[in-house]
């Protein structure tokens, strides 16, 4: 780094007309300014600031023309030459970190698995304190498959929720988000809510057990369980619908993401006649989803139409994008049973929510907290962005 490069490091309480009053102090013995950073936390400032001084001009003239702004606003600032910094090579990688709370091992954890990778740690933003918190750092230079590997090991010993996903324009690119019903949308599932008015909750719930764990083929697993509902009365459809519960945070997801110009659609292997007017309600644009033979006002045990499972989800949020307008790449897909795992894998970004190890393992990220809004944090999208939509709402 040339002689002539200083970084002014202002550390103190935080001051409307503080960082203006600095340019204006150094506007004069500086030719140009080649970096700024800042970071405020609780109200206490910390900026940095890296010029290239004027022909002339030392170390000394900069900092007796920073003084009296120091003294003005009580804060300290330092100048120092600016050091030689090795350049790390590589792509520059988004890491975030979801828990709710953080204990200092937990970041020492992380953070040594980065630096082992040959990482460095460029940018550190909280994204949100509520309902869980989040931090995203900007990481450059490991390989991703390798600091995904390492961060991995630390998010199952410290029980976090950890993300790797590339930097770029393309992450706020992603337009769509398909999200299974069942465990991820609503709280349970929908077929054991029906079969409980026959008295056969236990038989349907033991088979969706099997089925969401990948035991079982989804294909069979949901034949054997519409079988078992032979007889229904159609209006139990209706009191399942009236009784299902939106998972905690999902009319914030939702709101946020309309808001924000994003397309939603729901894939879900359960059925169109329990879910549809609960999503109508809650404005989703897409809906693809199992149909319930009914004949003299009970269901036979039978499904019409073409058959939504696993294959089918996948095929869904496909034809989704392209009637979207946007390539695959550009979807998020949330899902928690096997019967997502193709559809989180065609997905640009497959999140696995409070899922079976074979689905986190199949998913780019997971999240264990129970708050289906952490998917924005995700997304890069800060607590303080949902409040704003919030208020402009």
């Amino acid at each position: 780094m040339a002689d002539d490069r200083y970084t002014l490091t202002i550390d103190g309480r935080d001051h409307p007309g503080l960082a203006a009053a600095v340019f204006d102090a150094v506007a004069d013995a500086a030719q140009s300014v080649t970096d700024v950073g800042q970071i405020t936390i609780r109200g206490h400032l910390a900026l940095c600031i890296e010029v290239v001084l004027n022909q002339g001009i030392g170390q000394l003239e900069l900092t007796e023309a920073v003084a009296a702004v120091a003294a003005a606003h009580d804060v300290s600032i330092d100048v120092a030459p600016s050091e030689q910094r090795i350049a790390i090579e590589g792509r520059r990688l988004l890491v975030t970190l979801v828990a709710p709370s953080f204990e200092a091992s937990t970041l020492a954890a992380a953070f040594r698995s980065i630096a082992s990778c040959g990482g460095d740690v460029e940018r550190i933003i909280r994204l949100a304190d509520y309902p869980v918190f989040a931090y995203e750092l900007l990481v450059r230079g490991p390989d991703p498959d390798e600091l995904r590997t390492a961060l991995g090991r630390v998010a199952v010993d410290q029980a976090v929720d950890i993300a790797v996903q590339r930097a770029g324009l393309h992450r706020r690119a992603k337009r769509l988000i398909v999200m299974d019903a069942d465990s991820t949308l609503f709280k349970g599932e929908v077929i054991d809510k029906l079969a409980s008015h026959l008295g056969l909750e236990a038989e349907v719930a033991a088979i969706t057990e099997a089925a969401m764990a990948g035991e079982l083929e989804f294909g069979d697993a949901l034949a054997d369980r519409v079988a078992l509902l032979e007889g229904l009365e159609v209006g139990a459809l209706a009191a399942v619908a009236a009784d299902l519960e939106l998972m905690p945070g999902a009319r914030t997801l939702l709101r946020t993401l309309h808001r924000l110009g994003y397309r939603t659609a729901v894939v879900s292997g359960g059925f169109v006649q329990v879910i549809a007017p609960v999503l109508e309600e809650l404005g989703i644009d897409y809906l693809a989803a199992n149909s319930l033979e009914v004949v003299d006002g009970r269901l036979t045990g039978r499904l019409t139409g073409e058959v939504v499972d696993r294959a089918g989800k996948a095929a869904a949020l496909v034809r989704f994008a392209d009637d979207v307008g946007i390539p695959v790449s550009q979807t998020v897909a949330v899902g928690d049973g096997a019967n997502d795992i193709d559809m989180l894998r065609a997905a640009g970004l497959g999140i696995a929510f409070n899922a079976r190890p074979v689905v986190r393992e199949a998913a780019d990220t997971a999240l264990s907290v129970p708050y289906l809004d952490a998917v924005l944090f995700m997304l890069g999208i800060t607590r303080q962005e949902i409040e704003a939509a919030d208020a402009d709402g």
